[in-house]
């Protein structure tokens, strides 16, 4: 811990990955393009789903598991998905190894195992559901469906970074079934509202929600309903997305149901997902110079408390003085840890849980049990303060709404700073190279947005139709009905 840690303004890609490093939140693992997440990431990881879980029980949806493992006949029966996935897919060909004869201890593929027909190791879950998803529904009273999955997927990434991109990654996965289409819609619709609500007020940050443009929506969906974030390189992340399928799953396996009056039907549906790229997101909106910055409803803890002493003798001090605070901030339901390592210095503790972007830090020592006092330190504004034991607990409780808070009006202004309007292609390209979202109108053809792509590297992260002033489009010079956001992207 006691290296400086790399300046945002020098270098923001090393910066991310010392914060991940330094942080102890994962490291790379033996497997190409896999991490190993740590116990203080995982942690986080777990206050993400625990709270998503909470959220998604509460409007209705059921905890399942489906095989890891999808027949390759089973993925190709959605042809736009096969196609959408393919390039990324892990194949499973064989069953079994063997000894290799001529060299001891070495493995080889036993080809008699070769499989009958090859496993796709799923990068996306809709194809081994749906064909589940037939045996259940027969009729109107068998719907909705509405299932939740919290799993691990495959995804051959060839660039990979920790968090952003990886080759496998956990996450959650919504797959509901619906007798109509005004219900399926209204589904996807609810779970986006509901990322955008779980992010902005447990994560604090600030999004932006609307649908993808169709070259850049699910593969096999009809419409894509998204949240993006604004990372602080000027960088849009997609922090979640929420798919309207149609009918297009429910056709590709004959998933039918007969509806109140006796007539068959194709199933609606809806997927729908956000993973640890979240962690990602954290780390690159609150992150600052001196390491991770954590919102308290997120922190593994959300007070350390750091005792200051030169023996076991004022160490129990120091503890018999912190009985009543510590019983305080269990009956407020505050998270706390106590670190009593006395083989690393006070100030190394200190860089290691600014590095780790606890929200608040007490230290406390022998002057302090004369003084009734004790210091607080608060890490997102980096200051300290001495307060009174006696108010402590009712200090602290406020403090961590103000910081959660606090880093939420953050996020918002700095969203609201890094947007812009661009009313012509110059301006755009210009604004497009200092970073953030930029409103441009938009003629809604797939060859006017490529254009802009390959040119800016710039992709459209978002539709709002809540803008509905017509324009001229910034490339083509054609007629557009609406601004929609631009940005570069992770």
């Amino acid at each position: 811990m006691s290296k400086k840690l790399t300046k945002r303004s020098e270098d923001y890609s090393k910066w991310y990955n010392e914060i991940v490093s330094m942080a102890e939140l994962a490291e790379i693992s033996a497997v190409r393009g896999c991490m190993v997440i740590k116990p203080y990431g995982y942690a986080i990881w777990e206050k993400i789903q625990n709270e998503l879980d909470t959220r998604f029980k509460d409007t209705g949806h059921e905890n399942a598991y489906f095989p890891l493992f999808v027949p390759k006949s089973l993925f190709e029966a959605e042809e736009k998905n096969a196609e959408g996935f393919a390039k990324e897919c892990a194949v499973v060909t064989h069953y079994r190894l063997k000894n290799d004869p001529i060299k001891r201890g070495k493995l080889i593929v036993d080809e008699e195992s070769k499989l009958e027909e090859e496993l796709i190791v799923r990068p996306t879950s809709e194809a081994i559901i749906w064909n589940t998803y037939k045996n259940w529904i027969q009729s109107y009273r068998d719907l909705p469906i509405k299932i939740n999955q919290w799993a691990n997927v495959v995804r051959w990434e060839m660039r990979t970074r920790l968090f952003l991109r990886t080759a496998e990654f956990l996450w959650q996965e919504g797959h509901t079934a619906h007798s109509t289409k005004k219900e399926a819609v209204q589904e996807t619709k609810l779970i986006n509202n509901l990322y955008k609500s779980f992010v902005e007020d447990f994560m604090s940050i600030s999004v932006i929600t609307g649908t993808k443009s169709e070259s850049e929506k699910f593969a096999g969906a009809e419409e894509t309903y998204c949240i993006e974030a604004l990372m602080q390189d000027g960088k849009a992340l997609q922090a979640g997305t929420s798919h309207f399928l149609g009918q297009n799953f429910a056709k590709a396996f004959d998933v039918k149901f007969s509806n109140d009056e006796g007539n068959l039907d194709y199933v609606w549906a809806t997927s729908w997902g956000v993973s640890t790229r979240l962690m990602g997101a954290l780390i690159m909106s609150h992150g600052d110079d001196y390491g991770l910055v954590l919102p308290p409803k997120l922190s593994p803890y959300q007070v350390i408390i750091i005792p200051v002493f030169k023996s076991s003798h004022e160490l129990d001090l120091i503890n018999n003085y912190l009985n009543n605070l510590k019983n305080q901030l269990k009956d407020l339901a505050i998270d706390y840890k106590i670190d009593e390592r006395d083989n690393i210095s006070p100030g190394k503790k200190f860089n290691e849980y600014e590095v780790k972007g606890v929200p608040i830090r007490l230290c406390v020592g022998l002057r302090d049990i004369e003084n009734k006092t004790i210091e607080l330190f608060r890490r997102d504004e980096m200051k300290k303060s001495l307060i009174s034991i006696c108010e402590a607990s009712n200090n602290i409780s406020k403090l961590l709404l103000e910081i959660q808070e606090s880093l939420l009006k953050k996020s918002k202004l700095f969203l609201k700073n890094n947007t812009k309007v661009a009313s012509n292609y110059s301006d755009f390209k210009s604004m497009i190279k200092s970073g953030g979202f930029i409103l441009a109108h938009w003629d809604g053809s797939e060859e006017s947005e490529q254009k802009i792509k390959k040119e800016t590297k710039a992709t459209i992260r978002c539709i709002d139709d809540s803008f509905t002033d017509e324009g001229i489009c910034i490339i083509s010079g054609r007629k557009s009905k609406q601004l929609v956001y631009f940005a570069k992207a992770y």
